[in-house]
């Protein structure tokens, strides 16, 4: 026999006869639960300067900061080795063993300094040791200690340098480690992580590898994330869990930066099979790069945090046996009011088809009893799709609605004050979601609806079990505990408290498991990207459909008027969500405004040609804004005249010849062995310079291989008229030798060298920016290019 025919007013999991009494008590517990998850992410109190020895102080670190940010400090500057020579004595002062590693080295991971170039650079390491009792391995504290050219690097990382040590003065006024504890400070990562390359690959404290913890920041503010860890993590993540006193960290945030194409110094420690967990805080990303990233902008809190968990985990991993961290796999992890829960990667697909299978029981049940048909089921979980699909679109929208209004958030990785977007953002995806229910809820049915949200949920669960493991957990715990309350539910009287218990039980699963990505989300990716946040919260409101319900009227009986009372009720929480967001974009838009304080980002560069005396400016933006439009007027390619700054299109725009020197080329040797031509050359700056490049036609020569300062570099095929290059950064002022064996043409070899350097005051007809204008965050900002062209 089929199931008896389903009445409108019994489709509902709940029927609670005070249900404006059991609404308001399930708001306030889910809010109680969403206030201690936000808890569970803020960071905690500085401590003083007059804090234990023993204990991390963020007003200690602080004044370091003070010393290392005090002005930019690219690698190779003047600057650069004040902030090093800080560095030395501060870690010679605490009684380490310190050194400076100068070295050539090559770059580490996908980062390039230019098109079609093997890149290096000299580096000089700072790097401390505290040596252990007993050792079974070594512990290496990392960050680098150079900043980019734009900025004096408070946050990025300054913090992290000064937060090392702090650490090391802490370690050292206790009993010593078990285990070898190395601080390295590299240099040259903003600029190709060689500092950290030349370190993992060279040095002989890292021949046997180690545990590496990395701390660094994108941005100003925000919980420390632990973003990333290497493979087989599952030992890692245990000492994690219970040694860092603020454990925030999500495998789901490892399978995000695995899949994304950026790279810090742990990078180069896991190309040479070091295992260890990488750091960051990552809110405030609008002064990111920037003049802006000053130590007053370093939020305490966040200093704090670093350094508590840096301190608890380097404890640990100083006493515990390092022989014995493999594992077989990777763990499912993630924060749960101030702790880490977390399971066995092996589990997740298992649970993932289980949660398939529980919400398939329920839809039967639900089906058997009288809650739905077979009809009603599929219609709940095809039109489910509606809000999935439509919310993130909306967010897409509305975020280029506002871009725009305002075109310079194009430049920024986020806006300066972005609370009030990202609310908008959830307000809207709310909007969506009430107004979705509300449409479909009389004609559909509540646990219909809630059948088709609890079903997508675990099938995404068993799609990310598949493809991206680490964030199963997303969608599958919250599947489960609501299959679970569904079963609650109907073993029990309808309208009595349980059934109002168990839904929210299992909202309040939910809670805790999606709203902090709803909340990491918008800084990790920034509001450009808010549309997966908004994706997440939409997640989050399926989860909780049973308690959303308890908002609206009871589901069917009513006729006339009072359907008619009923269907305003029910639409009231779709107005108010959607005016909620047109208005907090409306506050956004009047409060982030540009000013001296949160300048508009331009960016623009000079580039010469020191043999034609032709000159151009520069810029990357794709819209320029109006002061950038003051300099360039067209696009243009600059890869044939200035392969070192990449291949892509440019806006340029005419400039005058400023009287700058090209970098010398003096041909050393030259020699031949059968079709080959060996050309040993030195390339000298002849003015301050950040890097230097040097192209080979490849119409003249075809390279079969090369070395740079005595390092041998891949030798790899490149498109265009340049297509092979080197890239040199921090050149030395004596130059560097590059030896290139080659397959020589008909006519003269034919080779491009250029050389950058930093700030563009004094070149002919650059105008200061304006108040109001200032520098966006590049590796390419205020760059002043040379290049010349010689046959040999």
């Amino acid at each position: 026999m089929g199931a008896p025919p389903t009445r409108p007013a019994d489709r509902a999991l709940t029927k609670p006869r005070r249900r404006l009494t059991s609404a308001v008590a399930a708001l306030i517990a889910l809010l109680a639960v969403g206030a201690g998850v936000l808890v569970g992410l803020s960071t905690p109190a500085p401590a003083p300067a007059d804090a234990p020895e023993r204990e991390f102080s963020a007003a200690r670190a602080y004044r370091n900061v003070e010393v290392i940010a005090a002005e930019p400090h690219v690698a190779g500057s003047a600057a650069n080795d004040r902030v090093r020579e800080h560095l030395v004595a501060t870690l010679r002062g605490l009684g380490l063993q310190t050194e400076v590693q100068d070295a050539v080295a090559p770059e580490a991971g996908q980062l390039s300094g230019a098109a079609g170039g093997a890149t290096l650079a000299r580096v000089r390491n700072v790097v401390a040791r505290l040596p252990g009792t007993d050792p079974t391995g070594k512990v290496f504290l990392v960050s680098h200690y150079d900043s980019v050219q734009t900025g004096p690097g408070g946050n990025d990382d300054a913090a992290g340098t000064a937060t090392i040590l702090e650490v090391a003065r802490a370690l050292t006024t206790g009993p010593r480690p078990r285990n070898d504890i190395v601080f390295v400070l590299t240099d040259a990562e903003e600029a190709c992580l060689c500092g950290a390359a030349g370190f993992a690959g060279d040095h002989p404290l890292a021949r046997d590898g180690g545990v590496v913890l990395n701390l660094e920041a994108r941005g100003s503010t925000g919980p420390v994330i632990m973003f990333e860890t290497s493979r087989n993590n599952a030992k890692l993540v245990e000492v994690f869990g219970k040694a860092a006193p603020h454990p925030v960290g999500t495998s789901f945030a490892v399978e995000i930066y695995r899949a994304l194409p950026n790279d810090t110094d742990f990078t180069a420690f896991l190309d040479r099979k070091f295992v260890g967990l990488n750091s960051a805080y990552i809110d405030g990303g609008a002064i990111y790069h920037t003049p802006l990233d000053v130590p007053a902008r370093v939020d305490r809190g966040s200093l704090q945090m670093h350094g508590d968990n840096a301190l608890g985990l380097a404890r640990e991993f100083g006493r515990t046996d390092l022989g014995d961290l493999s594992a077989g796999h990777d763990d499912t992890y993630f924060p749960v009011l101030g702790g880490l829960v977390r399971y066995p990667g092996w589990l997740t697909l298992p649970l993932a088809v289980a949660a398939l299978l529980a919400v398939g029981a329920l839809g039967w049940l639900l089906r058997r009893r009288g809650r739905a048909t077979a009809g009603t089921l599929a219609a709940g979980f095809g039109l489910t799709l509606l809000p999935v699909v439509v919310a993130p679109l909306g967010a897409w929208l509305l975020w280029a609605a506002i871009t725009t209004i305002r075109p310079g958030y194009a430049e920024l990785l986020d806006p300066y004050r972005p609370v009030w977007y990202r609310l908008a953002v959830v307000a809207l995806s709310a909007a969506v979601l009430f107004c979705w229910y509300a449409l479909l809820r009389r004609r559909v049915g509540p646990a219909a609806l809630a059948f088709g949200g609890l079903a997508w949920l675990a099938v995404f669960g068993v799609l990310l079990a598949v493809a991206v493991p680490g964030g199963a957990y997303l969608t599958t715990l919250p599947a489960l505990a609501g299959a679970l309350a569904g079963f609650a539910a109907l073993a029990t009287r309808r309208d009595g408290p349980w059934p109002v218990v168990a839904v929210t039980l299992a909202a309040a699963v939910a809670v805790v498991i999606l709203l902090p990505p709803v909340v990491l989300l918008f800084p990790a990716l920034g509001m450009g990207m808010g549309a997966v946040a908004a994706l997440v919260a939409v997640l989050l409101g399926l989860a909780v459909l049973p308690v959303v319900d308890l908002l609206h009227p009871r589901a069917g009986g009513q006729r006339g008027l009072l359907a008619l009372r009923a269907r305003r009720l029910g639409a009231l929480p779709a107005a108010a969500a959607a005016l909620a967001a047109v208005v907090l974009a409306g506050v956004g838009l009047a409060v982030d405004r540009f000013d001296a304080a949160h300048p508009v980002p331009t960016h623009l560069m000079y580039a010469l040609d020191a043999g034609t005396g032709k000159a151009a400016w520069l810029t990357r933006e794709e819209k320029p804004q109006p002061w950038t439009d003051g300099y360039v007027d067209r696009s243009i390619a600059v890869a044939d005249d200035f392969p070192g700054l990449g291949n892509s299109e440019m806006r340029a725009g005419p400039a005058a010849a400023a009287p700058l020197p090209a970098p010398k080329l003096d041909l050393l040797s030259d020699t031949r062995t059968g079709d080959q031509r060996v050309l040993r050359v030195r390339v000298t700056p002849q003015r301050q310079v950040r890097l230097l490049t040097l192209h080979v036609d490849t119409s003249t020569a075809t390279v079969r291989s090369a070395s740079v300062a005595g390092r041998d570099v891949p030798v790899e095929p490149g498109g265009g008229k340049w297509g092979f290059g080197i890239v040199f950064h921090a050149p030395p002022p004596e130059g560097v030798e590059v030896t290139l064996t080659l397959v020589p043409g008909a006519g003269a070899v034919s080779v491009r060298a250029m050389d950058a350097s930093d700030g563009l005051s004094g070149v002919p007809g650059f105008r200061e920016r304006p108040e109001g204008v200032g520098v966006v965050g590049s590796h390419s900002s205020e760059m002043l290019a040379v290049a010349r062209t010689y046959p040999l």
